[in-house]
């Protein structure tokens, strides 16, 4: 007789703690196939793309570790797992549902095909804490614009429990083998020289290390030279942990709950606007840039002449990773001083940030561009008044331009 067997499609979910698909997976199964496909039609800039390969080689020796293995396969997603399924009989995939326009594709796609198929496909919430479209205005609409708002409704909603990791997952079919991520991230070589390493190991360690201080959040995480934030970011982009376990973590202050809201809120954002990447969310918004190749090349080279500009540029090359006061410093700077195109800004970002999520990435620069969310567009960050209140005694911008 044969078993019950499913696929288990992992995308940005790579870890086994509070992991919704992946648990229901090992409750129902007794075959289970962990998988991750490469698509070659995204193109992985150098930082994250070796990030990456250390979230999947950390992935498989949890899975391994619990009686599995990750299957890796290079090509589109949906064509991937449906011809797995098919291989092994699964009767069922599990995928995390998420928010992007290739993400909402892809799930459009991939529900279509198991249809044809006859194959079951369920989504599973662990992208946000609260998913996109939970929390909508009473007023009308479908979707919060302003974060406060947001943030007070976002509050009221009752989140679920926490996955705990499978002690054990239920082995691959007979005659599939898990692959080696290797064989399909050739040359993953950062280009920054000292990035976070990836993984949801490192994650959980880095957070277990950091949680002693979490209570003290709201006091020191706008400290630029303190480095106290919990530089979860990159983790999160690629769910090497749970948005939800950390909010749920004991000791945790509401300061730090707040900035995973601003997490979800970019999120429902993107879901009802997927042109936040390239079109202007404001409505009027008025975008009139300058083209100046030469105080772009500056800006990304940390050479602008303004110390804390500069060293938070040079942060983000050497790091792939910048402090978020520092982040709200360099885009004023380029967007309100310059006067240069917010696109160009992210994406320099989004080349080099381990944490480049789209939602994020792009609603924070139109943000602070004055194209987005905020109820101030006109705001500006003066790097002189930053600096005496994040750096006063220039200790960051010391350790980055050694000025």
């Amino acid at each position: 007789m044969r078993m019950k067997t499913a696929v288990v499609l992992f995308t940005r979910d790579l870890r086994v703690h509070d992991q919704p698909a992946l648990a229901a997976a090992c409750a129902a199964y007794e075959r289970i196939v962990p998988l991750f496909v490469l698509d070659p039609s995204l193109k992985v800039p150098a930082n994250r793309r070796r990030f990456l390969l250390e979230c999947l080689l950390d992935l498989r020796e949890s899975l391994r570790g619990r009686g599995s293995d990750l299957v890796v396969r290079a090509g589109d997603p949906v064509a991937e797992a449906v011809r797995l399924a098919k291989q092994v009989g699964a009767a069922g995939i599990g995928v995390t549902e998420d928010y992007g326009p290739y993400a909402l594709r892809r799930q459009d796609r991939l529900a279509r095909a198991c249809a044809r198929e006859r194959i079951a496909l369920k989504l599973f919430p662990g992208v946000t804490v609260v998913p996109a479209g939970q929390v909508t205005p009473t007023t009308g609409g479908d979707h919060y614009k302003v974060f406060t708002p947001y943030f007070r409704a976002w509050q009221q909603v009752r989140w679920r429990s926490t996955a705990p990791a499978p002690r054990t997952v239920p082995p691959l079919p007979d005659g599939l083998a898990g692959s080696d991520p290797h064989r399909v991230l050739t040359g993953a070589k950062a280009e920054s020289p000292s990035p976070m390493p990836g993984g949801e190991t490192e994650a959980l360690r880095r957070f277990t290390a950091w949680l002693p201080q979490a209570g003290d959040y709201a006091a020191r995480h706008d400290d630029l030279a303190g480095d106290a934030t919990s530089r979860m970011s990159p983790y999160l982009h690629f769910g090497c942990v749970s948005p939800l376990r950390l909010a749920t973590a004991p000791g945790v202050a509401d300061a730090f709950v707040r900035q995973l809201c601003w997490r979800d809120f970019y999120t429902q954002v993107l879901a009802c606007f997927p042109k936040l990447g390239t079109a202007a969310y404001r409505a009027g918004a008025q975008e009139q840039w300058h083209d100046d190749a030469d105080a772009l090349a500056a800006w990304q080279a940390g050479e602008t002449g303004v110390p804390l500009v500069d060293a938070g540029m040079r942060q983000l090359a050497a790091e792939g990773w910048m402090h978020n006061r520092a982040r709200l410093v360099t885009a004023s700077y380029l967007t309100k001083t310059l006067g240069l195109d917010w696109r160009e800004g992210a994406a320099w970002y989004a080349r080099l940030l381990l944490d480049a999520d789209v939602a994020n990435n792009f609603g924070n620069w139109q943000w602070v561009a004055g194209t987005g969310t905020d109820t101030k567009p006109y705001r500006k960050f003066s790097p002189q008044r930053q600096t005496e209140r994040y750096d006063p005694a220039g200790a960051y911008i010391q350790r980055w331009t050694g000025r």
